[in-house]
């Protein structure tokens, strides 16, 4: 299940933000504190972090630093009446923001670009996947590749097949060993 933190120091703006997200259908936590919205940090894998910049006690960019940490393949998001490029940067910067949303928003504005941060971390967290895997068989492959090498040292010749042209094996028998 797909889930996605909200947090600012606002009811109304998180009980909006809620009602655009719900025909989603991804489990939504709303926190109006920021230090709670830090704990469950610790309890939840979330895919999408959004904050608002102002917030009493600890501001929007200083708490996605902290979401960064504590959960690297989040996106990120800043939500703020405040859009000076100052404050853009900073988030960018200091909090590696995927967007900044401003207020007032349009609900459309808000479900392209969580969709959007849902797909990406979907996709990333795919592809995460799939690199382990290759990396597992690429050992594998390797641990096969000593191991052909190691029987080519040990007994020449076992590890190559000879054809005929037709592609039928030949099997050459002793000359020693006993026919029947």
């Amino acid at each position: 299940m797909i889930k996605i933190l909200l947090v600012d120091d606002e009811p109304h703006v998180l009980s909006a933000l809620r009602r655009v997200l719900h025909p989603l259908r991804w489990e939504v936590h709303v926190f109006s504190d920021a230090q709670a919205a830090l704990d469950a940090l610790t309890e939840h894998e979330y895919a999408v972090i959004i904050s608002d910049y102002k917030m009493p006690n600890l501001d929007g960019i200083t708490f996605l630093q902290f979401a960064k940490q504590r959960q690297p393949n989040a996106l990120r998001m800043v939500l703020s009446a405040h859009g000076d490029r100052q404050s853009m940067l900073q988030a960018i910067n200091r909090a590696e923001i995927y967007r900044f949303l401003s207020k007032p928003w349009e609900d459309y504005e808000i479900e392209t670009a969580v969709c959007a941060c849902v797909d990406l971390y979907l996709l990333r967290r795919e592809n995460h996947h799939l690199l382990s895997r290759v990396r597992k068989q690429q050992t594998a492959l390797e641990r096969q590749q000593d191991e052909l090498i190691r029987l080519e040292a040990e007994y020449p010749g076992i590890t190559r097949v000879e054809r005929d042209t037709d592609g039928a094996v030949l099997i050459e028998l002793d000359e020693c060993s006993d026919h029947g």
